[in-house]
């Protein structure tokens, strides 16, 4: 594996490239921390800084443009540059800003080391799967994507609940001091474990426009756009949904099911997506189409049952992003994969967004009882395209 590291080559088949990978899986857990950190100390920093709440929301806001107006543009901008210096300067500029956003006392000044956040993390979101795909064999590829997602459910699980507990501890500032440290040592990390791909030569990039349209590639996306949407729709406002439709169920026992489902369900999908990747997918969307049936017509059915649907979304969706990436990979090949991973993060972030907006208007106009059905029809369309796109989306097998 050593040889591997220095030589930019795939570990040999049987051996995974652990250092290397954890070094990406934790990478992926400081962006996550780093974007949704703020929204679990609202009262805090506001206060800190003299500002409502709701501004301190907007700081969440302003990352994630940021990451979406960032990702495809400065990847096609570097592509040219080799890659473990381009991830250094990334995880360089999340310890700076978080330095920086850790000594503020502007509103300001905060907010503008947010939107500087926001662009590391969409180029970082858009290097991360490609290249743990290229730091493997292909038969190890989707466990290879599935170990690095792994920490953005970690992140999420783990890492916001114990940074919100360190800053009632310590103070706010001193979860954005431990997020630059994080950032330092992985930087030392990276340079040891990490093997340094080269850029891409002049005459040897492929135009953005003829990634979007390798066969396959645009498919992959508008199957991601459409379980991001459906899922993001009802996920944004599961409490005022449980609280609708439930009686003597507590919203964050529901929240911490479907947190505890994620991590059941990354690791099973890592178990068995370079085995069986597409039958994987169409497992877990048929799951997520039958959980949002059960949220459905919960009325008639009662908490017991509702929890246990909340626990295999939770499974089913965990497992989504990561064979989501896995597939796109395939579809563009671990050459173009940055750049078809920045599309897939601007698309990403764009059914996020649309369906939050969606399912607050559903909400507002037709009740929560109809967020259910609302996201159904979305998933369902989803699983009947991964059901028919078998030749060069989501093979049976994948070309070696």
């Amino acid at each position: 594996m050593a040889d591997a590291i220095m030589t930019g080559a795939p570990a040999r088949a049987g051996r995974m490239p652990w250092p290397g990978l954890l070094a990406l899986f934790t990478a992926a857990f400081t962006a996550v921390m780093t974007e949704l950190l703020p929204a679990g100390l609202l009262p805090q920093i506001g206060g800190a800084l003299g500002v409502p709440e709701g501004r301190v929301g907007f700081l969440v806001t302003g990352y994630a443009a940021a990451s979406v107006a960032a990702a495809i543009p400065l990847t096609a901008v570097l592509r040219g540059l080799a890659r473990r210096p381009v991830l250094v300067g990334v995880l360089t500029g999340f310890a700076v800003l978080n330095a920086v956003t850790a000594m503020s006392s502007s509103y300001a000044v905060t907010f503008g080391a947010r939107l500087l956040a926001g662009v590391m993390g969409g180029l970082l979101w858009a290097m991360l799967v490609g290249y743990a795909a290229r730091m493997v064999p292909v038969e190890r590829r989707g466990r290879a994507i599935a170990i690095v997602s792994a920490g953005i459910t970690v992140a999420l699980c783990a890492g916001i609940p114990a940074g919100a507990v360190l800053a009632s501890l310590f103070g706010w500032r001193a979860a954005f001091w431990g997020l630059s440290a994080v950032a330092v040592v992985l930087v030392g990390w990276v340079l040891v474990a990490v093997p340094n791909f080269p850029g891409e030569a002049a005459g040897e990039r492929t135009p953005l426009r003829r990634v979007a349209v390798v066969p396959g590639v645009r498919t992959v996306l508008g199957v991601t756009v459409l379980v991001l949407v459906g899922h993001q729709a009802l996920y944004t406002y599961l409490v005022p949904f449980v609280k609708a439709v439930l009686d003597g169920v507590d919203p964050s026992v529901v929240l911490l099911v479907f947190g505890l489902g994620t991590v059941a369900g990354i690791w099973v999908v890592g178990a068995v997506i370079d085995r069986r990747p597409r039958a994987t997918l169409v497992a877990v969307l048929g799951v997520m189409a039958a959980a949002l049936t059960v949220f459905g017509l919960v009325g008639e059915w009662g908490g017991g049952v509702f929890l246990g649907a909340v626990a295999l979304w939770g499974a089913a969706f965990g497992g989504v992003p990561t064979l989501l990436q896995t597939a796109l990979v395939n579809a563009s090949g671990p050459r173009e994969a940055d750049v078809a991973t920045s599309m897939q993060t601007t698309v990403y972030n764009t059914g996020i967004a649309v369906g939050s907006l969606g399912g607050g208007v559903v909400l507002e106009n037709a009740g929560a009882g109809a967020l259910p059905w609302t996201s159904l029809p979305l998933v369902a369309a989803a699983l009947a395209i991964v059901v028919v796109a078998r030749r060069h989306a989501f093979p049976a097998e994948v070309r070696r």
